[in-house]
């Protein structure tokens, strides 16, 4: 198990309910002693993973000890204004599609930027010195709030404007949705539960939520959502890339 410098003794995690905050949950449970959960209610279509995040949370504490021990509290903010002020299929009943500007209209202009200012404010107050958040270049939709290089800004930015050193820990910044089934399975296995990579992937296929339709009726092999939205695409693809490599791990 890899440890955290003394420094980073603490990490809030930008927490959705979804695959890749899941996964980056695990990965700093694995690395600081202390651990809380941010997540965002922004009048995304897809809410019914407001609700996953407390399955997943608890599902967690029940079945790895070791990470229930460092898991502390969970927080929820507000963020309404987020849906008012932007026009995207997350925050509209409208098609999915690619706009003019070559992005697709699920990109929902300022969410990260608003969403790490807030959690770094709540861990300035709360003297964590940690920011977890599950951006990525490498399977993303061009995005230009997941990027490396906004990252680092903003790391820079919130650093200077709060007088307190922070770190952005990106985790899933290089890999691709099948590297992050992997990751998972490795931080499940390294857990101390016996095991723990196939219970963590399961948990996974079974309780977070990434259809930005918000379907938890229809179950595929990678778990719940529609099948057809681009996160269950990419999803999908993840999955099987995994499973191809290492044989069915249901």
């Amino acid at each position: 198990m890899v440890t955290a410098q003394p420094h980073h003794t603490s990490a809030l995690v930008l927490f959705s309910g979804g695959q890749d905050s899941t996964t980056c949950l695990a990965h700093a449970l694995a690395r600081y002693p202390r651990v809380e959960t941010l997540g965002f209610d922004y009048g995304q279509r897809h809410s019914v993973e407001l609700q996953a995040r407390t399955v997943v949370i608890q599902k967690l504490r029940d079945q790895f000890p070791a990470w229930s021990e460092r898991l502390g509290e969970d927080h929820l903010l507000d963020l309404a204004v987020l849906g008012k002020v932007s026009d995207t299929s997350l925050t509209r009943d409208m098609a999915f599609k690619m706009e003019a500007s070559g992005l697709p209209n699920t990109f929902v202009p300022g969410r990260n930027l608003l969403f790490l200012t807030l959690a770094a404010a709540l861990a300035y107050r709360r003297d964590i010195q940690v920011i977890v958040t599950g951006v990525c270049e490498t399977d993303f939709s061009g995005y230009p709030d997941c990027r490396d290089d906004t990252m680092k800004a903003l790391q820079v930015a919130l650093s200077l404007g709060m007088d307190h050193r922070f770190l952005i820990d990106t985790p899933l910044m290089w890999i691709d949705k099948a590297e992050t089934w992997r990751m998972a399975e490795a931080l499940g296995e390294a857990s101390g539960v016996a095991g723990g990579g196939k219970a963590f992937v399961d948990l996974i296929v079974e309780h977070t939520h990434t259809c930005y339709l918000g379907d938890r009726e229809h179950r595929q092999d990678w778990g719940y959502g529609c099948g057809s939205c681009p996160a269950c695409e990419l999803r999908a693809r993840g999955w099987a890339g995994f499973t191809n490599a290492c044989g069915d791990v249901s």
